[in-house]
């Protein structure tokens, strides 16, 4: 740190903002997750790390409520080396699956059903890679960030968390509910990732969904009667806000439903399609920039315990970058504001 200056341009070193910490000074770690095998609509969510990443040496490091924010020791775990591959072989699996489904054909009926089990089997093998990698940084005594990548990235983290920190619950924002069972057989979508977490990690004891816009009457059930998940809605907040509750109110209310210690889980296309107009299944409505920032801040600035985070979704399209501006300004203030709650 004694040569860089935050006053210049970032110089592009493969780090995320092009930060010169290595992993041993570091106190948050970011592992890239570059995975689409099961994105059912658009894909190239592959490509997000490798985007951001270019995207972030770009991002200006002072932030207004972090003192030094370009000083916070932030490194990057170098990805790990079978992901891409597993990932190119089990996506071209995956789409003969998702066009069977496509042409109102069960995959079980179409000779596809060794495909979609290949499929499932290296979506578990990625879920290990990323539990073995967050394991390990987190009895290093690290903050562990995970950039995906699709949404069901994160699974194998949450399970490392559990072990680690014990109970907790989880802030998701998201167009999706994302609680759909083994959506289009895959055991692991990035549409079942809650469904998985709340099924297969005990320590987590609550969900609060913010900003879902587009779930179906099976999710909307399981919403409904699942007493571990707070749900607020897009269009709920949207009514509250048109009938006079502040954005400061209902962060405050949203903040109220969750325990003393807090994962963040946020898909990008929770944010309002104009900020992430290339997203894999983009929705109408949404947060904005500065909601998010306000309720994440709120949140580092309360009683409670940022221990881990997550931003997918983030596809990047050609010749335009702007996904991958947002979600890197987006993941520098998630990196600020859980270093400055650590802090307290």
């Amino acid at each position: 740190m004694n040569t860089f200056d935050p006053n210049m341009p970032g110089a592009a070193n493969g780090s995320y903002f092009a930060l010169p910490f290595s992993l041993q000074e570091a106190e948050i770690v970011l592992i890239s997750v570059p995975w689409d095998v099961t994105t059912s609509y658009r894909a190239g969510t592959h490509m997000g790390p490798e985007a951001i990443t270019e995207a972030s040496a770009q991002v200006d490091l002072f932030n207004a409520r972090v003192p030094e924010a370009w000083n916070i020791p932030l490194a990057t775990v170098p990805v790990h080396e079978e992901l891409p591959i597993l990932n190119r072989s089990a996506r071209k699996m995956a789409e003969k699956v998702i066009q069977c489904w496509e042409d109102g054909e069960d995959p079980g009926n179409c000779g596809l059903g060794d495909v979609l089990e290949q499929v499932n089997q290296a979506c578990a093998r990625m879920n290990r890679i990323v539990y073995l990698q967050s394991a390990e940084q987190l009895r290093l005594g690290k903050m562990v960030g995970i950039v995906g990548g699709d949404h069901s990235v994160p699974l194998g983290y949450l399970q490392a968390l559990g072990e680690h920190y014990g109970s907790f619950g989880m802030l998701h924002i998201d167009a999706h509910a994302d609680l759909r069972k083994a959506y289009e057989g895959f055991a692991y979508s990035h549409a079942s990732i809650m469904f998985n977490a709340l099924n297969t990690v005990p320590s987590i004891t609550s969900l609060t969904q913010v900003g879902v816009r587009d779930y179906c009457s099976e999710e909307y059930e399981r919403i409904r009667n699942d007493a571990r998940i707070a749900f607020f809605p897009d269009e709920s907040l949207h009514e509250d806000l048109y009938e006079g509750l502040t954005w400061r109110d209902q962060c405050h209310r949203i903040m109220e439903s969750l325990p003393d210690q807090v994962y963040i889980s946020l898909d990008i296309d929770g944010l309002s399609p104009d900020l992430c107009p290339h997203t894999g299944t983009p929705v109408p409505g949404g947060l904005g920039f500065q909601q998010v920032d306000y309720l994440l801040y709120l949140l580092a600035s309360s009683r409670r315990r940022i221990i881990g985070f997550d931003l997918c979704e983030v596809t990047p399209a050609d010749n335009d970058p702007w996904d991958a501006i947002v979600g890197a300004r987006l993941l520098h203030k998630i990196c600020c504001y859980s270093y400055l709650n650590n802090k307290k």
